[in-house]
Formats: C-alpha cells, structure tokens, sequence
C-alpha cells in the first residue's frame, strides 16, 4: 500500500513538472521580425511597367466595298502623306457615274429652261420650284457617285510604315474592313496603367522619365498627354505619355517594354511615412501598426492613415503616434496584440546563409 502511494506521489511529482516547463516553455516571447519607419520623402519617385506605341496607330479602309484590285505598299515599307497605297476595281463605279452624269446633264438643261421661262412670266411658281428642287436632288446625286469613284483609292493620312496587310490583290473587301495598318514615324508614347491609390494623387505628379534595358545607360523624357477618367476590369487607369526628343540617343520603336519613373511632390499638410506593405494591419474601417517598445520589449499598436501604397512593397502612412526610427513589426501582424511582449528576430549572420543554422 505505501508503495502504491509513494509511485502516485512520484507521478504527481513528474506531472507537476511537466506542466511548469511547458508553461514556462510557452510563455516564452515570440520573435518578431522588425524594421524601421522611414521619412516618406526619401520615397517621392513611383515606378511601374509600360509599353511603348506609335504615336499613330491606325487601320486603314475604304469607304466603299469593292475587289480589291492591287497593293501598292509593301509591310514594312515608308509612306508619305498623300501616297497612293491601294486601290479598288473601278469598272462599276465608273459606270454608275457616267449613268448619273448624262442624267445630271439633262436635268440640269431642263431645270435652267424652265428657270428662264419663270424669269420671263411665261410659266408658273410651282413648275419653277420642281425644277428648282430637281436639280439640286440630281445634283447632289452625281457629287455623291462622284465621291464613291474617288473613295475606290486609298491614300497614307500621314507619314508612316506599313505595318501589316489585311487583305491580298482580287480578294473582295467590304465598305469599312480595315485592309492595311499603318504606324506614324512622329515622336512615340508611352502607355502604363495606374492604382486608384496613385490616379487619386495625380495631381502630385511633376516629373516623368523612362529607362530601356535594350538602352542601357539612357534615360528618356517624358511629356503627361492624358489620364483616362474610367478605370478598366482591373480597377487600373491608362496613363499615356509621350517621348520627347533626345539627340544622340537611339529612338524606342513600339513594341517595346520599358519602366516609367514619376516623381512626386510630397504632401506638406501631413508627415507621411514610409513602413513595409505587410506592417498594416486592416481592422474594421481603422488601420494599424505595431511599435516596438524597446524599454519593456512589448507592442503598442499605433492607428495610422494609409495613404498609398508605393511599386516596393512600402506603405506610405501617417500618424501622430509615428515617428521615423520608430520600429515596427514588418511581418504577421495577424498573430500579434497590443501588449504583448516580443523579442527581437535575430539578423542572418553572414556565416549563415538562409538561417539554417
């Protein structure tokens, strides 16, 4: 009997001390990843990913459908203004037009005989006013078959390339298809996408430039031409800016990716500050931050106001509990609380690449 009490006891004992060195085991402070809140306004400069374009991109037609009787460009090839490029088979146009003339040419002697009776008081005001009104209907008429023999050849609109042939010699095409497209040869655009959170602020934008990695070593001005007012299916708003001219320096043709840097001006109304993306901590219509208090090793949560978020993964914030040098949780603010106490994630020593040691 006593030996069965004094293995309960023993057990008790062991149970006893398990349970102290798992609690002394779990109430252990957790590690922290932390970085420092910087001034935001050694962050003034967005950069995002562009393409560029020609400055005149267009599809060309004719304004009437027909064969089409021959090409006279090549893809690829250089236009002027003005320049014959293609054209449709005539033949029924034509005919069509010299139906109309001879009709026109009739009318018209008609209508002026009846006009010189009328002047004379030998007929009366309504044979005067159907004549009158005859001849501007076949008038119009002929301008009309006119302009159909004319639209059956197609001209550049401006200087350019010949970009891509839509349709080959006696293939018939319809009034409108487009039959060749065509680029300018003017100064080319650039074209990027921006956040709600930048289209917001664009009235801060002073400064915009671009760099090619095809192009190392240059970097190109570039002049705003317009913002859409519309964001598209990506809640993005297209941005397009146009490259200005820089002697020396080898021209970007369309097609081509580059980055576009914009510099800001910073907000003097507020102290904005630069913390990681993932230092935010999103609760209900309020937004916070974790400072880390060196004295005691515990979180305060600090609320902020998000202002945007910048292309490095940085949160521009302010806050009046905010101070740069202050340290934050830079990660899984999620699993932390205000209050807690934490202790500093130790920094990857040279020696030991990856923290695996």
């Amino acid at each position: 009997m006593r030996k069965w009490i004094q293995g309960g006891a023993a057990l008790m004992v062991s149970l006893l001390t398990a349970c102290t060195q798992q609690a002394a085991k779990t109430e252990q402070p957790v590690a922290v990843k932390l970085q420092k809140v910087e001034a935001a306004g050694q962050l003034t400069q967005l950069e995002y990913p562009g393409k560029v374009k020609a400055a005149q991109d267009v599809s060309l037609s004719f304004k009437v459908s027909g064969t089409l009787q021959k090409i006279l460009v090549a893809d690829g090839q250089a236009v002027r203004a003005g320049q014959l490029i293609a054209c449709l088979d005539p033949t029924d146009y034509e005919v069509q037009l010299a139906a109309t003339e001879a009709e026109y040419k009739q009318v018209k002697a008609d209508a002026e005989r009846v006009m010189r009776l009328y002047k004379e008081e030998v007929t009366t005001a309504s044979a005067n006013d159907k004549a009158t009104y005859g001849l501007q209907q076949i008038t119009a008429k002929y301008k009309h078959h006119q302009d159909e023999l004319r639209y059956t050849r197609l001209y550049a609109p401006f200087d350019g390339y010949i970009q891509k042939h839509m349709f080959e010699a006696h293939e018939t095409v319809g009034a409108g298809m487009p039959v060749l497209a065509m680029v300018g040869n003017g100064q080319p655009e650039v074209e990027i996408n921006l956040p709600a959170a930048e289209y917001v602020r664009r009235a801060t934008f002073s400064t915009y430039s671009c760099t090619f990695d095809v192009y190392p070593g240059h970097s190109y001005a570039l002049r705003a031409l317009s913002i859409t007012p519309k964001a598209n299916a990506n809640q993005l708003y297209t941005m397009r800016l146009q490259l200005l001219p820089a002697d020396g320096k080898p021209l970007p043709s369309p097609g081509m990716n580059t980055m576009v840097r914009i510099g800001c001006q910073a907000d003097s109304t507020q102290t904005q500050l630069a913390v990681p993306a993932p230092a935010v901590l999103r609760k209900g219509d309020r937004t916070y931050v974790f400072v880390f208090a060196a004295t005691d090793h515990t979180l305060q949560a600090r609320e902020v106001r998000l202002l945007r978020l910048t292309s490095d993964g940085k949160a521009i914030v302010s806050g009046e509990g905010l101070q740069p040098d202050d340290e934050v949780v830079a990660a899984g603010v999620h699993h932390v609380k205000d209050g807690q106490t934490v202790r500093r994630m130790d920094s990857v020593r040279e020696t030991n690449v990856g923290g695996l040691l």
